[in-house]
């Protein structure tokens, strides 16, 4: 079976940033047809799955009888996840770089162009996330205080936390 590094990559973006790029839509909940994904993709039902079940971030979920698929999380484009609010754990983590430090501090962590926040509920994932643009720095988040005082988590289907915002006085910085 041929690498689908590329073609995963591009389903990424299709899935959660432009459809329109294969000539589909997405339905309120972010799923997309399968015959649909097929044929704008030029892949079969087997490579398809092939890329769902080896993709490491686990972007993708089909629903129960693989007639849809959608990305777990991500999107730019206003999607309804249907995910229910769950009580996070007292620190989750999210990975950057240097550059975003001074925006951080005074603006905290904000979902930039995406639906949530993104944040990883161990160090370890979050440096990962980070080194995707540098040398990684990796932010603590107090989230169990952030519940407490209101605000909603949300967890998705590949285990990534999501929320609305991150105040910096929920953060722990470096220096």
């Amino acid at each position: 079976m041929r690498n689908h590094t590329r073609t995963s990559k591009f389903l990424s973006l299709v899935l959660r940033h432009k459809p329109e790029k294969i000539g589909i839509t997405l339905d309120g909940h972010g799923w997309a047809k399968v015959p649909e994904i097929l044929e704008g993709l030029n892949l079969t039902l087997e490579e398809l799955v092939h890329i769902v079940e080896t993709d490491g971030k686990q972007r993708y979920s089909f629903n129960e009888d693989r007639s849809k698929i959608r990305a777990n999380q991500g999107h730019s484009i206003p999607v309804d996840l249907e995910l229910d609010p769950v009580e996070p754990p007292e620190r989750l983590y999210h990975g950057t770089v240097g550059q975003f430090l001074p925006s951080i501090r005074r603006e905290g962590l904000t979902k930039q162009s995406r639906q949530y926040v993104h944040l990883s509920g161990d160090p370890v994932t979050a440096a990962k996330v980070g080194s995707r643009r540098g040398k990684p720095i990796v932010l603590q988040v107090n989230a169990g205080a952030m519940q407490r005082e209101g605000f909603r988590f949300y967890q998705a289907a590949n285990g990534v936390w999501l929320t609305e915002t991150v105040p910096p006085e929920y953060l722990t910085l470096p220096g």
